[in-house]
């Protein structure tokens, strides 16, 4: 949603909830951690179970909640470099709940192997997507852009599978395909996400230069033969 928008979009909008929240006493952790422990409670209960739609709603209301962190933090005159790890490091963990609620339900509800497939692959890639940001950034060189982020993959996979439950409630069959077109969506561009994240990394500057060797070891004449 943040790349589709544009985050200063989304900074402006959630302006006057950071300030609001901050007023409140909570802490911007305190916020992350909150929105994080409720969307993995949701997603590792509801989806399992087969209520799609209301594990759809519920995620998507914390997950909301969770990304006013960042608003409350500007609110509050900057953010901490602990903030910035505790929410990088609470997101992939939600993502994993996430997409492995929805492959807990692919296996014993759908019984379907496809579905499990993409779910696995997308559940890998957006690990490997953050993964390789933080590594190059750790490195000094550069692995932004890439077609999927964070926010699109939920937007995506959310709205996938609240129309498959949606479907299910009404007893539309077509629309219960919803969440597979998405996973398999998410999928193909998850993979070409990771690709272009690597290629971007080895174009920065300074990406392919031969690293010093690490200076060897003095040994040490211990006297014995």
């Amino acid at each position: 949603m943040l790349s589709f928008f544009g985050r200063d979009t989304f900074a402006k909008a959630t302006a006057p909830l950071g300030r609001a929240l901050v007023r409140t006493g909570l802490t911007p952790d305190a916020v992350t951690l909150i929105g994080t422990a409720a969307s993995i409670a949701a997603a590792v209960t509801l989806f399992p179970t087969g209520h799609l739609f209301w594990g759809t709603m519920v995620i998507w209301l914390f997950v909301m909640f969770d990304m006013l962190d960042g608003a409350m933090a500007r609110a509050r005159g900057g953010g901490t470099r602990y903030g910035a790890v505790l929410d990088a490091t609470c997101d992939r963990v939600a993502d994993g709940a996430i997409f492995g609620g929805l492959a807990w339900w692919a296996v014993y509800h759908e019984n379907s192997k496809p579905l499990l497939f993409a779910t696995l692959v997308v559940l890998v890639t957006s690990q490997v997507i953050s993964y390789a940001k933080a590594r190059a950034e750790a490195s000094g060189l550069s692995a932004d852009g890439g077609l999927i982020e964070r926010p699109d993959r939920l937007v995506i996979v959310l709205v996938g599978a609240g129309l498959t439950g949606v479907g299910g409630y009404w007893g539309l069959e077509w629309l219960t395909w919803a969440v597979h077109i998405a996973m398999w969506v998410l999928a193909v561009l998850s993979i070409v996400t990771v690709f272009q994240r690597v290629l971007e990394v080895r174009n920065s500057a300074g990406a392919r230069n031969v690293l010093p060797r690490a200076a060897e070891r003095p040994t040490t004449d211990t006297g014995l033969s």
